[in-house]
């Protein structure tokens, strides 16, 4: 088997993945803003880290896996000015700060139950862990790379930049571009420089979220809380740092600066990124109209801000995921109904060939060799986690399987068991999906379409061929195929 090749977002390349504790890997990945429902933009990264976290451990690997909750210190602007967006929603509803956090935190778990994404190993929040955010900042303060001013702190990123060299390396940023020629005049801001972050900001009267600190009564900057929880619960140094793409900056150009300002280093060896998702090309967004939550997808119902309504159908947990799978993690995906609607027919191929593969019936030679297929699915997900790689070999065993079924092919029980392992596990195990198919329902169309067929079948065995082609036709435009074979008929869902 080839190793495992993971791209790293600092070194723009593949690189071999070695954990820098054999056989372990901490993993952090950057979770939500819990001010309100989880939408397809907050589905792709933590479809794509589980996807990661499930092979790791799939592959032997004991994972240490963080995702934060980020309940406090992130700005309406993803800098130092506005409102925090938490406390700002709960200004509005009437609510405290803790109760929308809390909400919002409970329906994102939900969502993520649906989608069939795993826990982490550890979810710590932003606003329960202040001591080590404070502890985080004195010591960027002792090692001179920030200042308070008017009761916040600063990074210096000018005074960092003259020393290490750095910032701007993960995103591509230049960084003296940002950086002014001249200083602010004094008086005007409390930055010595724009381009300067909060790592703690002075609260104002009105602001609810508050905590004591050495400095005034104030809260964390965005940035500092996940250097704090990683360093905490990872150590100064750990494997992987995950998030979406549109996080490279500021969020973890600066979380590198933090890092390094203290510990001359950055936080991790492999930083991935996962990139953006796009509603009919354009970057999904509350201002443009077109944001879609998770519940929205799951029901059907979204209109856009003209009132036209953008979904066509709702569509199932699995079938978002699958969607999602279907597109390397680095490659932009494209939301349309037609896309979606596609991935949904995807999905019901695969789930169909698996249930087709418990009924097939072996034989004492193969006429297919399918003992390539196993190394072919590892070889695409050592890639770089090339899931849609390994979703084409998983079709072209899905061909096999109804090629057998069709009796124009035959396999021996090694290999229909050898089949039925390598689905199991990059099915379900890997790639996460579950059959939406089953349990009581999917008992309940299955004994009522073998009821159809049995009645077909004595149909045919009068010779009543109206009623055997009425009911294979009416069948058909439920979009259910019935086939006639020497063992009786089969149907599936197109």
């Amino acid at each position: 088997m080839q190793p495992l090749l993971v791209y790293n977002t600092l070194s723009r390349q593949k690189e071999l993945f070695q954990p820098l504790t054999p056989g372990r890997v901490g993993m952090y990945v950057c979770g939500p803003t819990v001010y309100g429902d989880g939408h397809l933009g907050h589905a792709r990264p933590a479809i794509t880290f589980d996807v990661l976290y499930r092979y790791l451990v799939h592959l032997g690997y004991k994972v240490r896996y963080v995702r934060n909750i980020t309940d406090v210190g992130h700005l309406e602007h993803d800098a130092d000015d506005g409102e925090d967006k938490i406390a700002k929603k709960a200004r509005l509803e009437q609510l405290e700060p803790m109760e929308v956090a809390q909400y919002y935190t409970n329906r994102y778990h939900a969502a993520m139950e649906r989608l069939n994404v795993l826990p982490p190993s550890i979810e710590p929040h932003a606003s329960g862990h202040i001591i080590e955010q404070i502890e985080l900042v004195k010591k960027i303060l002792d090692a001179g790379y920030a200042y308070v001013s008017n009761g916040s702190v600063y990074f210096d990123l000018r005074k960092y930049q003259e020393h290490f060299r750095c910032y701007g390396r993960l995103s591509g940023r230049v960084i003296d571009e940002m950086l002014s020629t001249t200083r602010d005049l004094d008086g005007q801001t409390e930055k010595r420089d724009t381009a300067d972050f909060a790592l703690w900001k002075k609260a104002s009267p009105e602001h609810i979220m508050r905590w004591p600190s050495p400095w005034s009564d104030g809260f964390p900057g965005w940035h500092t809380e996940c250097t704090a929880m990683g360093t905490k619960y990872l150590g100064e140094t750990f494997d992987i740092h995950g998030g979406g793409m549109d996080l490279m900056f500021p969020h973890h150009e600066s979380e590198i600066a933090q890092q390094t300002s203290v510990c001359g280093h950055g936080p991790c060896k492999y930083w991935m990124h996962n990139n953006m998702i796009t509603i009919n090309g354009q970057k999904m967004g509350k201002s443009l109209g077109n944001f879609i939550t998770l519940d929205e997808f799951f029901n059907g119902s979204h209109k856009d801000k003209d009132g036209k309504e953008m979904l066509e159908q709702a569509y199932s947990p699995m079938t978002i995921r699958f969607f999602i799978l279907q597109a390397h993690y680095r490659s932009t995906v494209d939301f349309s109904n037609e896309a979606l609607q596609a991935a949904e027919k995807g999905y019901n191929r695969l789930m169909q060939a698996y249930k087709t593969l418990g009924r097939l019936t072996a034989s004492k030679t193969s006429s297919i060799d399918v003992s390539a297929y196993r190394q072919r699915c590892y070889d695409a997900m050592n890639d770089d986690l090339n899931t849609p790689i390994v979703i084409s070999h998983l079709f072209d065993l899905a061909k096999v399987v109804n090629t057998v079924a069709d009796h124009k092919a035959t396999l021996t029980q090694a290999d229909i068991d050898e089949l039925r392992e390598v689905m199991e596990t990059f099915i379900f195990h890997v790639l996460g999906l579950r059959d939406e198919t089953s349990g009581d329902n999917a008992a309940l169309v299955d004994g009522l379409m073998q009821m159809i067929l049995d009645i077909r079948a004595k149909a045919k065995a009068a010779k009543d061929w109206t009623t055997s082609d009425q009911l294979r036709d009416s069948l058909g435009t439920l979009g259910i195929t019935v086939k006639d074979g020497k063992d009786g008929a089969t149907w599936s869902i197109d």
